[in-house]
């Protein structure tokens, strides 16, 4: 972590007017509080209060008054605010008793991780980060920026904004691994170096704001919405996980004389989640629009299942190539890259260790060979949630789920999201009118 005297002397060398201070509320929305850069050590040394009266899933007017404290970890300055240069440092939010908020969605991770920590274990996550460029147009919005498809090699000028993008990401401190052309016209992936899940968290949030804003100085919409067109596939955020000690940073996820070379925790681990993966997706697909991507989409999973050879699984354990195995891991393939990345790590974490806890059995994988010939199975497998309404009714039965969130978020999520659930099913849609007007 840099020290006080560390961040303080860049933002001298630097010439650093502006510090924001970046927080998310339920949804996962980027809020920011803006300081001139006199103010950053009294920061640094004491916090800062805001209001956090009108943030969704805070708090009530009656106790609105909260702290900001700076983690110094996240100090980076921000390479598209060239007028007035601008740092960035995430914060969590507090009470004014000094107590960790427990509305604050970056504290529900911490608490999650430190009981990880508590049984001598750390969380580990790599995120696949999907999303659209499309140019801005006021008649049509979801033009994409090119044609191309999957891996394609184009000199399309998309190629220029995404090497744009990895170079800012990677100015800010966030190591890419690679990025390529997805499936869909416009679609494009970034995969980012795998991390501790705190940090892993922090990059994602950074890289939804960065790459809107590289967008944003092209003309261009970079868009993280699930599914922006029916003729398009849906974006995911398919994230990597894999559990070490602590101490020795062991993989425990290995055991290279299994099959599959899971160990009894991995198996454990990934029964948990295949155990609450319903009552998960209402925060892993936190949107109206998540579930036309889940289930109809390209390669998005349907079924509750895991697999090593199956892109439709909910869980695909990736292959391990010989000498390798300390990279083995669990790939969750249902979330979006519209979720709360703090929340989404969270729920994903405490419903695994409710598998190792619990010592949860591993139902029998299923391959795609084994897809066509066994279609009995399949009518008997559970299938995640087809609507937003649906994932909230499962999640407000599930203990280990709002437990991982806390009754305070758990409560304000589920009212907040039952509220846009019904304002969606109040509106009378274009196809609705092209299908009915004149029919009946």
């Amino acid at each position: 972590m840099p020290t006080k005297s560390e961040i303080m002397t860049a933002v001298s060398e630097q010439q650093i007017e502006f510090v924001d201070l970046w927080f998310t509320d339920i949804t996962g929305m980027v809020k920011s509080v803006t300081v001139p850069s006199s103010e950053v050590e009294s920061v640094i040394d004491h916090g800062t209060h805001f209001d956090g009266s009108s943030i969704e899933g805070f708090a009530r007017v009656a106790e609105s008054d909260m702290m900001l404290k700076p983690d110094l970890n996240t100090f980076t300055v921000l390479p598209w605010d060239e007028t007035h240069r601008t740092a960035r440092l995430i914060c969590n939010v507090y009470t004014l008793r000094g107590e960790p908020f427990i509305g604050d969605p970056r504290n529900v991770l911490i608490k999650a991780l430190k009981q990880a920590e508590d049984m001598g274990l750390a969380y580990k996550t790599g995120i696949e980060l999907e999303f659209f460029l499309f140019r801005q147009n006021e008649l049509d919005r979801v033009q994409p920026i090119d044609q191309a498809s999957y891996f394609d090699m184009s000199i399309n000028p998309s190629k220029q904004v995404v090497r744009e993008m990895v170079s800012t990401l990677q100015q800010m401190g966030i190591q890419v691994d690679s990025t390529h052309h997805e499936n869909g016209s416009g679609q494009h992936e970034i995969d980012f170096q795998y991390d501790h899940a705190l940090a892993a968290a922090d990059k994602v949030l950074t890289a939804r704001v960065a790459l809107k804003a590289v967008a944003h100085r092209h003309n261009l919409l970079c868009t993280f919405m699930p599914r922006p067109d029916v003729k398009l596939p849906g974006s995911g955020m398919h994230t990597h996980q894999s559990v070490h000690r602590v101490v020795s940073d062991e993989n425990v996820f290995s055991q290279s004389d299994d099959e599959y070379g899971l160990s009894q925790t991995a198996k454990y681990f990934l029964a948990g989640q295949l155990a609450h993966a319903r009552a998960m997706c209402a925060i892993l697909a936190p949107l109206v629009n998540s579930y036309k991507r889940l289930g109809t989409s390209f390669e998005a999973p349907v079924y509750v299942t895991w697999a090593h050879i199956n892109r439709g699984a909910l869980i695909r354990v990736p292959h391990i190539t010989a000498g390798k195995e300390a990279h083995t891991r669990l790939e969750l393939r249902c979330p979006d890259p519209s979720s709360n990345p703090y929340l989404a790590s969270a729920v994903t974490l405490m419903a695994g260790l409710d598998g190792i806890r619990q010592q949860l059995p591993l139902p029998d994988p299923l391959e795609e060979t084994l897809v066509r010939q066994e279609r009995s199975r399949l009518r008997q497998l559970e299938i995640l949630p087809t609507s937003l309404g649906e994932a909230l009714d499962v999640l407000s039965q599930s203990d280990v789920v709002l437990s991982a969130l806390g009754p305070y978020i758990s409560d304000r999520y589920l009212a907040a999201k039952r509220q846009e659930y019904d304002e969606y099913n109040h509106q009378v849609t274009q196809w609705e009118l092209e299908r009915y007007i004149s029919r009946y």
